[in-house]
């Protein structure tokens, strides 16, 4: 297939990217405006691809979006563009609802233009809460922040350009990723490169936090199922195999690292904080698709790569994170 994958250098667009080059021989189009987290050293294994072309700009740049079209020549459009951390958004909401609103809007109009496909890349904090159970695509859509109104508000734009204009356009909501290339601000990362310093490992309230997580290669083929197999108009959610909570997650992540218990510090609790979050992913998988990285073994594979490539994330810890960090928890990294 021939792609424009928009948000394509960050996290889990990277991935995405990396998999639809390597391993299913897509020709693929990347745009993405670079901010904090979106970063060209997430291409470094396939840069010079022949079948890779990036393009800075933003989604909420129409003219940005009309050449890249004009350059990639798509069948669909894969929207990863987002701003993504929750506690950015409660400190500074107006850049989520830029990107998400209005972003997702020049993206659909330009896809109802050019006639493409169009996939939505969204999130369980979409449906809020859940004390028990599991979250199926006809919850209710409940969110709590201004990352994840925003991120509902862009769904909903998506679903009614699909009822309106007919625009054969899928949504695809993950649970919790991690993995490689993630930004270290997000729970995973953060305590690797913290216990890895000997920094102080911050926890929100209790930790009791539970969340669902996914390995980003295990999420990229779900958007890939998707993209090739979903029905217009539909959700699909997309959950991993297995819950855990939060201060779970970094006492494993002390052991693997070596780090000591002493060096968790519960801090306050961020403003209306999702206790619990889980995804049937009965739908998907009718689709073909299954979760292959169980979390234990993805966990130790992702503290190995943060353990080996320094590169990618010594040039974060000596900028602009610092200050970050400095604001978010009140103390300075090692």
């Amino acid at each position: 297939m021939k792609l424009l994958v928009c948000g394509g250098a960050g996290f889990i667009g990277s991935t995405f990217v990396r998999q639809r080059l390597l391993e299913h021989g897509d020709e693929v189009t990347v745009l993405d405006k670079l901010t904090y987290a979106g970063r060209e050293e997430n291409f470094h294994d396939f840069a010079e691809h022949p079948s890779f072309r990036f393009l800075r700009g933003a989604i909420e740049d129409p003219a940005a979006v009309s050449g890249a079209i004009d350059a990639a020549a798509p069948q669909a459009i894969v929207n990863f563009a987002a701003e993504t951390h929750v506690d950015r958004s409660i400190a500074e909401p107006d850049a989520f609802v830029s990107t998400h609103a209005l972003g997702t809007y020049v993206l659909l109009e330009a896809a109802r233009a050019a006639a493409l496909r169009y996939v939505q890349v969204s999130t369980d904090e979409v449906y809020g809460s859940i004390e028990s159970g599991s979250f199926t695509e006809q919850s209710p859509l409940r969110p709590s922040s201004p990352y994840s109104a925003t991120k509902t508000g862009a769904d909903l734009l998506v679903q009614s350009y699909f009822h309106t204009y007919d625009l054969p356009a899928v949504i695809a909501r993950g649970s919790n990723n991690y993995g490689p290339y993630q930004y270290p601000e997000k729970l995973i990362p953060l305590m690797i490169l913290n216990a890895l310093h000997g920094d102080a490992l911050p926890v929100y309230g209790d930790g009791m936090q539970v969340r669902n997580w996914i390995h980003s290669t295990d999420f990229s083929r779900a958007i890939g199922h998707v993209l090739e197999h979903g029905v217009p108009g539909e959700v699909y959610n997309a959950g991993g195999p297995d819950e855990e909570a939060n201060i779970d997650v970094v006492k494993r992540i002390i052991a693997a690292t070596g780090a000591s218990e002493s060096q968790i510090e519960h801090v306050a609790d961020r403003p209306g904080h999702d206790r619990r979050y889980s995804l049937s992913s009965d739908k998907v998988r009718a689709l073909g698709w299954e979760p292959q990285v169980r979390f234990a073994e993805g966990l130790e594979q992702t503290v190995a790569w943060y353990r080996d490539n320094s590169w990618w994330w010594q040039p974060i810890r000596s900028g602009d994170y610092r200050a970050y960090y400095e604001r978010q928890y009140g103390r300075t990294l090692a």
